[in-house]
């Protein structure tokens, strides 16, 4: 891939984060916390994605995506360990909720998806503007 490729893919993944985020807001603003729960878990995978892509990595599983973030950004303190947890514990949620009979989605838990989600897409942001400058 070139570097106008590159670019048009990461841009492309970021803006799919923003719209899994409005997504995620709307779901929660008529309390479907389970479909929020769920957009706002994409939106923070969409952001780690784009991210990847800028060193043309990528992986077909979820916990591959993560687990290779963790290893190769938080470890590394390029983003802090604090978001790692936070993606973390938005990956264990997500799962739970999609996954699990009778699991209900807290509003609070919800809240704290979403918000974890703007911390993603804000900090993929910065990360990534930086580097295309």
């Amino acid at each position: 891939m070139d570097n106008k490729e590159i670019e048009v893919l990461v841009k492309y993944r970021l803006e799919q984060a923003k719209e899994n985020l409005e997504e995620a807001e709307a779901l929660f603003n008529i309390s479907k916390f389970k479909g929020a729960n769920n957009r706002s878990y994409y939106s923070i995978f969409h952001a780690i994605k784009a991210i990847l892509a800028l060193d043309e990595i990528d992986f077909k599983k979820h916990s591959s995506v993560i687990a290779y973030f963790n290893k190769e950004y938080i470890s590394k303190n390029i983003f802090p360990r604090e978001l790692g947890k936070r993606v973390s514990e938005a990956r264990f949620f997500r799962e739970k909720s999609d996954y699990m009979d009778f699991y209900i989605v807290t509003k609070e838990e919800c809240e704290n998806q979403i918000e974890t989600a703007k911390i993603m897409i804000k900090s993929a942001e910065k990360y990534i503007y930086d580097k295309l400058k």
